[in-house]
């Protein structure tokens, strides 16, 4: 079971780096959390994103994207609660006064916990990325090599695992880029707006897509 050849591993795991180094509304959210609250938000915000992702590789062993991929109702519900979600994010984010869209009150942890959420739903209501999961993973089924449900899951799993070797670098780095930002508060107000604006497009290409 699960008996793979070096060439096979070496085409998956090239694919699953340029996957998650492209960017997508998960990176941007990741980011914009990091340079905007710090590496604790940012770790919450990658750690949803991931959450967010294991939904969408369960959803694809299990045959459930075929749903989103084949029914135009589905994907359109998803796609425009999506979009309305990251829209209202950059709203929030266009309209604040370079303060955090997530409340200021409250303890860390309600705080981080609140983030967390966020990146949840930043990747589940993402219909494009269960789509090609469901386009990508089965390139990588090997017949006898296992029952087809746990080949996508196990290809699906590591693309999270190969993502835990990418983003926390992304988060330090931009823990530290936030940190000597947050000491010019216009420039911490404008790059609120920026981020803003980057949301409210993300939304707005979503809601333009199709399948």
């Amino acid at each position: 079971m699960f008996d793979y050849t070096l060439i096979h591993w070496l085409a998956f795991l090239s694919a699953a780096v340029l996957l998650n180094l492209s960017p997508g509304p998960d990176i941007a959210f990741i980011l914009g959390q990091t340079l905007r609250s710090g590496r604790r938000n940012g770790v919450a915000a990658m750690l949803g994103g991931w959450s967010g992702t294991a939904l969408h590789v369960v959803m694809a062993a299990a045959g459930l994207s075929a749903i989103l991929a084949t029914s135009a109702l589905a994907f359109s519900v998803v796609k425009w609660v999506g979009a309305a979600y990251l829209i209202w994010l950059g709203v929030k984010m266009l309209l604040s006064k370079g303060d955090s869209f997530v409340s200021s009150g409250g303890s860390n942890d309600v705080r981080v916990q609140s983030v967390y959420w966020q990146g949840v739903l930043v990747s589940a209501l993402n219909p494009k990325v269960a789509i090609f999961f469901l386009a990508f993973l089965p390139q990588f089924v090997v017949e006898g090599a296992g029952p087809v449900g746990a080949q996508l899951f196990l290809h699906g799993s590591l693309i999270i695992v190969v993502a835990a070797f990418i983003e926390p670098p992304l988060v330090m780095m931009g823990a530290k880029l936030g940190a000597f930002l947050k000491t010019s508060p216009r420039v911490w107000m404008w790059m609120d707006r920026g981020l803003g604006a980057l949301f409210v497009a993300l939304g707005a290409r979503l809601a333009a897509s199709t399948r």
